[in-house]
This record gives C-alpha cells, structure tokens and sequence, in this order.
C-alpha cells in the first residue's frame, strides 16, 4: 500500500537525482572545489569530529572539503553500514584500507575506531528553503542523528548538495531532521536555530 508522502519524497528524489546526473561532470567537479573553499572556512576547531562521506553516482564530492578541514586539525570519519537500520561513523585516517560499504560507496574497515561525529555533513538526494532533506530512502541519517540526540550529544549538521537539487517543498515525516545549514556551489544557506 502506498503512502501520499512516501510518494511525493519519492517523486521528488527521482527528479532532483535526474537533474544532479544531468550536470556536466566537469562542472560536478568545478563545484565541488567551490563548495569545499566555502566551507573550508566553516568553524571547525582542532580535535573536532568531521563525519562526511565518499561520494556515490553523481554526487557532490566532500573530499576536497573533507582533506581541508583535515589540515585544519579535525578528525574524520565515515560512515559503516552495519545492517539495514543502522550505521556508525568509522575514522578515516590516512593509509587505511578501505572497504565497500554498499550502495556503490566505500569506508574505513571494522578495524578503524568508531567515532562520535561533532559535525555532520549530511548526503541528500533534495532539499528545500526551510533545511528539510530528502535521503536516499533508507533512514540511516535520521537514526543516527537521533541515536546521538539520545545520547545528549548535538553534532553540527550541515548538508552538501548542488543548487540543481532544490525543490519548492519537502514533505515533512515525525522522524525528518531538518538541517541548520546547507552548503552548495553558490556558498552556505542557513536554515535557522534547527537540528
């Protein structure tokens, strides 16, 4: 059976992920260096907890702003799917092996520490004006976060997407987390006192 929002995030996902893989791949990479010298001058203080990610398909690639905040003294991480609700944040150093992680992705091996991110930068398939998100259908994220919620801890959370990937609304489910702020290729929007 069908559910009304479920279909719309889902109608939503397939058309901002068409318009993402229909960007030129030079530009997809042009903008991706712009995002990481944008965000490059984010807060970030040594010893802070970076959790990004490796890109997949057509997706921003936050290593460049990843390796920056890096230099800057962070530690990073990345996530491990562990089974179908959950995943961990496993750091990334330089060196390590790195595994398939499903989902066309990779990530640091069972051996690598697992980490509490102190920020976030959060992989979306859509967003809109008001920092709702739309993943890639799986929940990781939203689980996660949550988790960490409960565990009183509050990471930054900061999502990464091209312009291409905006849409007019995001249908907004009880477990949705919205984002304070989103960084693309035209700079970082900010969402308000969220998240």
């Amino acid at each position: 059976m069908s559910h009304p929002v479920t279909d719309d995030k889902k109608r939503l996902r397939d058309d901002a992920l068409a318009r993402r893989d229909g960007l030129d791949p030079q530009y997809r990479v042009e903008a991706s260096l712009r995002i990481a010298e944008v965000g490059a001058a984010m807060d970030c203080d040594p010893g802070d907890i970076v959790s990004g990610f490796w890109p997949m398909r057509s997706e921003v690639d936050a290593r460049p702003l990843m390796y920056a905040l890096r230099e800057r003294g962070a530690r990073l991480c990345l996530p491990a799917i562990l089974d179908k609700e959950t995943i961990v944040f496993r750091e990334l150093v330089r060196g390590a092996e790195m595994v398939d992680m499903g989902f066309g992705t990779v990530g640091p091996g069972e051996e690598a520490a697992v980490l509490d991110p102190t920020i976030m930068l959060v992989p979306l398939a859509a967003f809109d004006g008001e920092g709702q998100r739309i993943g890639y259908g799986g929940g990781y994220y939203d689980r996660a976060i949550a988790r960490l919620h409960a565990r009183g801890l509050h990471p930054r959370l900061l999502g990464i997407a091209f312009d291409c990937q905006e849409v007019a609304h995001v249908p907004v489910e009880a477990h949705d987390i919205p984002l304070p702020g989103l960084l693309t290729e035209t700079g970082l929007r900010r969402f308000g006192a969220k998240g």
